[in-house]
C-alpha cells in the first residue's frame, strides 16, 4: 500500500466514512412513490426483491448483470481506498452469480484542494483490483466536489439459468458467510485514530479482498440464494433474503465471525450512525435473545463496506462448500439456517 503522508482522507468525509446506504425502509418508500416501470420480460432481476444488481437477458444463453456503488473515504491511504471501492462495487456481480466484464469510474474530487497524485493513487488502486477480477476499465465520469467520493459502475455476464438472486432460499438451507463483520465500527475507529497500523491493515485487507474465490467455489454447489453484506449490515441483508424468499432465518450469533477489537471499541461508543439506523430499520423483523445486550445487537447490524457473501446452500452441500472455501483461504463460517417458521423474520440465538 502506498502512504498518503499527512493527508487524512477520512477527515474529509462528513459521514464518517462507513460506506452506509440509505436505509432499506426509506428507500422502499421512495421507490413505491414512483410510477411503475414498463414491463419487460427480459428483465430477470429488477427492483422487486431489493437484490444486489439488475439482470437483463440478452439471449437464452446470456444476460447482463449491472450495478453501481460509490462512497466517501473509509481509509486514509488513497491506493487502498481505490482498491476497497472497486472490490465493493464488483462484489454485487459475484453475488448474482456473474463474472465482471467492464467498469466505469465514478469520481467526485476537490481537485483545487488535494494533490492530483491522491486521485491518481485512488484510480491506480481501483485499476489493480479490476485487473485482479479480470474486468476491463472502459471509461468513467468525474465532477469537482469538496468531499471526495469514488466508486464504479460494473457490468458482468451470467447465464440466465444461473442467476443467484437473494430471493431463492429454501427450507433446510444452511447459511454461510464468507467474511467477518465489524467493518463499520473499525473504519469509524480509523477516523477517530483508535487503531494501530496492523489493525488498519487487517480491516483494509478484509474490505479489499475480492469475493471472486467465494463466488467461484459456490458455483459448483447447489446454492439457492446469495447476497453480499454491505451497508445494511449482516442482519439487514439477511432480512432482505428472508423477505424475498418468504422464509424464516435462524442466525447463530456465536458462529458469526467478528473482527478483533470490535466489541471493545463498540463498548467505548464507536458505533456508526448507519449501524444504528440499520438496527432501527429492522425493528419488528428480528427477534434477539433476551440475554443479548445492545452492543452485540448493534454489531450484528453493523454497516459493512465490501463485506462477504451470505450464501444459502443446500444442507447436502453445506459442509463441502465450507471446506472448499476454507481450503481456498476464505474466512467462511456457517452461521445459520433457513426455516419454514416465521417467514420473512429472523430469529437470533
Amino acid at each position: 500500500m502506498t502512504q498518503s503522508g499527512s493527508i487524512k482522507l477520512t477527515s474529509l468525509s462528513t459521514k464518517g466514512g462507513c460506506g452506509c446506504k440509505i436505509g432499506p425502509s426509506d428507500l422502499a418508500e421512495v421507490i413505491r412513490s414512483l410510477p411503475p416501470a414498463a414491463a419487460d420480460p427480459n428483465l430477470l432481476v429488477g427492483l422487486d426483491t431489493s437484490d444486489d444488481a439488475g439482470v437483463y437477458r440478452l439471449s437464452d444463453e446470456l444476460a447482463l448483470v449491472q450495478t453501481v456503488d460509490f462512497f466517501t473515504p473509509i481509509v486514509d491511504d488513497p491506493y487502498s481506498f481505490g482498491q476497497v471501492a472497486a472490490a465493493n462495487a464488483i462484489s454485487d456481480i459475484y453475488a448474482m452469480g456473474g463474472k465482471p466484464l467492464t467498469a466505469l469510474n465514478i469520481v467526485a474530487f476537490p481537485i483545487a484542494d488535494l494533490d492530483k497524485k491522491v486521485l491518481a493513487d485512488i484510480l491506480r488502486g481501483a485499476g489493480d483490483k479490476l485487473k485482479e477480477a479480470g474486468a476491463t476499465l472502459v471509461g468513467g465520469h468525474s465532477i469537482e466536489d469538496k468531499e471526495p467520493k469514488f466508486g464504479l459502475a460494473v457490468t458482468g455476464l451470467v447465464h440466465p439459468d444461473k442467476v443467484r438472486s437473494n430471493a431463492g432460499a429454501m427450507t433446510g438451507d444452511k447459511l454461510i458467510l464468507t467474511k467477518p463483520i465489524g467493518v463499520g465500527i473499525l473504519t469509524t475507529s480509523i477516523k477517530r485514530e483508535l487503531l494501530s497500523e496492523d489493525e488498519i491493515n487487517r480491516v483494509t485487507g478484509v474490505m479489499a479482498a475480492l469475493n471472486k474465490t467465494a463466488a467461484e467455489k459456490m458455483d459448483a454447489f447447489d446454492v439457492h440464494a446469495c447476497t453480499d453484506v454491505t451497508g445494511f449490515g449482516l442482519l439487514g441483508h439477511a432480512s432482505e433474503m428472508a423477505k424475498g424468499s418468504k422464509k424464516g432465518l435462524n442466525i447463530y450469533s456465536d458462529k458469526v465471525p467478528i473482527l478483533p477489537r470490535v466489541r471493545e471499541l463498540a463498548e467505548q461508543g464507536v458505533i456508526p450512525g448507519g449501524t444504528k439506523n440499520n438496527y432501527r430499520h429492522l425493528e419488528g423483523d428480528v427477534t434477539f435473545p433476551e440475554a443479548m445486550d445492545q452492543i452485540d445487537q448493534w454489531i450484528l447490524c453493523d454497516a459493512v463496506t465490501s463485506g462477504g457473501l451470505l450464501i444459502s446452500v443446500s444442507p447436502n452441500d453445506a459442509d463441502a462448500l465450507l471446506h472448499d472455501l476454507k481450503t481456498a483461504g476464505v474466512e467462511a463460517a456457517q452461521i445459520g439456517e433457513v426455516v419454514e417458521d416465521h417467514p420473512g423474520h429472523i430469529v437470533v440465538s
